[in-house]
């Protein structure tokens, strides 16, 4: 088989497996991948972007799969597939269907030095499958290395030559009837249901779910249900639970942001039921755990019989809610202030991301709750601050009025990411960046404090860096917010807009320390 024949076929293969978008990361030895997707972007089959930067290019391809429709970023040989490991890792536990698609060079240069020559089979081990396609459940990362002479000769694609398999997402076997007992029993113990991300299919039986239980809730924002359930939700979850840990604790969606959930851990006697398309339990300790989509799972139940709040933890909700509100009011120029305000600016837009560390964390606590955000997303698989940009640019890609909400260290991440921006909808589009100087969120943790200053200084990364030549070098808006005023001046417009939050530390610093008290 020549050359051109092999990339052919490799293209159509990954056509039938119903892939139809590509991120292309173009290198001397892709290149006749590239003429090919090229040819079936002309006929209209496929939609190609491209990129400079692989890491970058493949959280794109992670954002495109939260439709859920898989993705392919192509490479060329070398290092360039090393570069996709942490999209890959983020995609395997998040359970999207990423595609690796990567050119090497034949078989005899590797473990020679031969240059841009490494192991690419299996390169990713146990985080992307590889092999015949049949093996692919469709609802993880998957693996394509194709061998190619460097030297080819450029031929006429044809057309696809094939039926599309339409295939959909294999899932184990669904079984609730344990859990649906599970719900009856003990009820005196305690219940309280965490949700985590959800998929949009997933919230309406979700929602109703909530309400006939009626059971206090620990509602993340990427639940898209955080303001819609606010009579059940904990304002304050993680000092509540701590306090008074429930019997029993059921989890839907993907593993929730708050420190209770990590203090599970140490808490045996609190039993815990998960429900997640991911299938990953999210603790180390023994749980129960159901692999499917969550709502389905939630149907399957069928009626469910009302559980109430069984330890009051709902009595001190509106006190505790208010409470929070007199310090946001006292300490406006707070980190936890600002972020109050901005979350009514970004309620009018389309959709939101949240980036990890402490922004998803102080969203969760201190956004408004009266107007629910049509789509909330976040990378929830790894947990890690890396390519959130480029996450929620390829998530977002064909929104108008998309914003995203991250820390400064996690923005000097991802400094590549924009180039994307003039591939994608441009209108309405918002990047938030809180710039407190570093990785605050380590002032936060409790055991670190004790650790001496110069660990401390390690810890925290500071930096004394602007984002504004970074938004002019990528064609944005800037906009630098220093106070409560400094907010009149958000006005999304037809070019991206970089908002730089900069949060008074005298203010965070009181808010945090009445706040804990």
């Amino acid at each position: 088989m020549t050359v051109w024949e092999t990339a052919v076929e490799t293209v159509r293969n990954c056509l039938e497996q119903g892939i139809r978008e590509f991120v292309v990361c173009a290198g001397a030895r892709n290149a006749v991948l590239v003429e090919v997707l090229a040819q079936a972007e002309t006929a209209g089959h496929v939609t190609l972007r491209r990129h400079f930067e692989e890491r970058s290019a493949a959280f794109f391809a992670l954002g495109r799969t939260m439709s859920g429709e898989p993705c392919a970023v192509v490479t060329t040989s070398g290092t360039a597939v090393a570069e996709l490991l942490p999209a890959v890792i983020e995609a395997c536990y998040q359970g999207r269907p990423l595609v690796l698609l990567t050119a090497d060079r034949p078989a005899r240069f590797r473990n020679t030095g031969a240059p841009q020559s490494i192991v690419q089979p299996d390169i990713f081990g146990g985080y992307a499958g590889s092999g015949d396609w049949e093996n692919w459940d469709r609802r993880s990362p998957w693996h394509v290395n194709v061998e190619l002479e460097e030297e080819f000769e450029v031929g006429e694609w044809g057309g696809p030559g094939f039926v599309a398999s339409g295939a959909s997402p294999v899932w184990p076997r669904l079984a609730v009837s344990a859990l649906a007992r599970w719900l009856k029993d003990d009820l005196y113990l305690g219940l309280v249901v965490m949700i985590g991300e959800l998929e949009p299919e997933d919230r309406e039986p979700v929602y109703h779910f909530i309400h006939d239980l009626k059971v206090p809730v620990v509602a993340e924002a990427t639940s898209g249900l955080r303001e819609a359930l606010a009579p059940f939700v904990l304002p304050d979850p993680d000092r509540v639970l701590k306090a008074e840990p429930p019997g029993k604790v059921l989890r839907l969606g993907s593993v929730p942001s708050g420190r209770f959930w990590r203090d599970l851990e140490d808490l045996p006697e609190t039993d815990v039921w998960n429900v997640t398309r991911s299938g990953w339990p999210g603790l180390a300790r023994e749980t129960h755990t159901i692999h499917a989509p969550v709502g389905q799972a939630i149907r399957a139940l069928g009626e469910v019989e009302q559980a109430d709040d069984a330890l009051d933890y709902l009595v001190e909700r509106s006190r505790r809610a208010a409470e929070t509100d007199e310090l946001l009011q006292a300490y406006p120029d707070s980190e936890p202030g600002m972020l109050r305000t901005l979350s009514h600016y970004a309620a009018l837009g389309s959709g939101l991301f949240l980036g990890n560390s402490l922004p998803i964390r102080e969203w969760n606590l201190f956004a408004q709750w009266d107007r629910p955000i049509p789509e909330t997303r976040a990378n929830r698989g790894a947990n890690g601050i890396d390519g959130q940009i480029s996450t929620w640019l390829g998530s977002s890609a064909s929104k108008k009025d998309a914003w995203c909400v991250i820390g400064d260290l996690t923005a000097l991440y991802d400094l590549a990411a924009p180039a994307m921006l003039g591939q994608i909808e441009r209108e309405g589009r918002v990047l938030v960046v809180i710039n407190n100087g570093g990785g605050r969120i380590f002032t936060r943790v409790p055991r670190l404090q004790a650790m001496n200053e110069r660990a401390r200084e390690l810890m925290l990364n500071a930096h004394t860096q602007s984002l504004e030549n970074w938004a002019a070098m990528w064609g944005m808006g800037y906009l630098r917010v220093t106070g409560q005023d400094d907010f009149d001046g958000l006005e999304p417009g037809e070019v991206p807009l970089l908002v730089e939050l900069v949060p008074s530390e005298k203010e965070t610093a009181a808010f945090w320390e009445k706040f804990d008290a």
